[in-house]
């Protein structure tokens, strides 16, 4: 994992505004259960590159963010001077020695906190810097079913490399990824194994407009989608298979796809995820 985030550091970043936007409802959910405050010092768990951390400066609160990939960290401390950001997995780093100062208050985390090996060890050693009565507020994605944000546009790439190069290998689905915790029960189990108690979790189906700026959303699309572990296979694999104009007319696939998809004159479509809460 933290080979595949710190390759991808450079496409997040570079599409952060895509991000923001797509996932504002996210970010605004997260931020309604956490309810950070005033002096409260907030640990965010994956911050990427800052969103949750300027929305906790924002409110007042003392935002500290770890993040396995140093292009993340980078862009995350850039963005949010008063943070304190640290290149560190949360699932073994004493992250209270990462960051010296009061327990934390309240832990936070977008799409951050599905990728633990051993998600009962991460979840117990991010609580071991918490104060008593800490609150958790994280978002995980539901199933893949629910979200067409894994297809849209990738599934054209995916056909392309198992065309040339055979099928890709199927992930368990409790697998280290981001639908490890789209299992409610196997949510509630993790946490309360490791320690938390209080668990909730609450649907929050929203859109994904891509269209935000106006434009149809389609280059938005395409640019997040090479951005990823598999727009980014798919050009190492296929530009020598294919050449560039191949490549070219395999993006223009993507787009004819993503086109084909317009709502309301825009990419758009359906997200799904979990907003997990629980005490310390």
């Amino acid at each position: 994992m933290r080979e595949t985030w710190t390759g991808n550091a450079d496409g997040w970043v570079e599409n952060e505004a895509t991000y923001d936007a797509i996932f504002a409802p996210v970010t605004a959910a997260l931020l309604a259960a956490g309810a950070p405050a005033p002096g409260e010092r907030v640990l965010d768990v994956g911050c990427g590159s800052g969103t949750l951390l300027a929305a906790v400066a924002d409110r007042g609160a003392e935002p500290v963010g770890v993040d396995i990939s140093p292009g993340m960290v980078a862009a995350a401390a850039a963005r949010v001077p008063e943070a304190v950001v640290r290149t560190a997995d949360a699932q073994e780093a004493d992250l209270a020695a990462l960051a010296p100062g009061h327990p934390f208050d309240l832990v936070v985390s977008r799409f951050g906190v599905m990728f633990f090996a051993d998600p009962v060890a991460a979840f117990a050693n991010v609580r071991a810097a918490c104060a008593p009565g800490a609150r958790l507020a994280v978002a995980c994605w539901r199933t893949p079913g629910e979200n067409p944000i894994f297809t849209l546009g990738t599934s054209v790439l995916v056909a392309a490399i198992e065309a040339h190069h055979g099928p890709r290998p199927v992930r368990a689905p409790d697998a280290p990824g981001p639908v490890a915790l789209a299992d409610p029960e196997r949510v509630r189990t993790l946490l309360g194994d490791a320690g938390w108690r209080d668990v909730d979790l609450r649907p929050l189906d929203y859109t994904h407009a891509h269209g935000y700026d106006g434009s149809d959303g389609v280059e938005s699309r395409l640019a997040a989608v090479l951005g990823t572990t598999t727009g980014r296979e798919a050009h190492d694999v296929l530009v020598p298979v294919l050449g560039e104009d191949g490549w070219a007319a395999l993006l223009d696939d993507v787009r004819a796809e993503l086109r084909a998809h317009l709502v309301d004159g825009a990419v758009r479509y359906p997200g799904a995820v979990w907003i997990v809460t629980a005490r310390a």
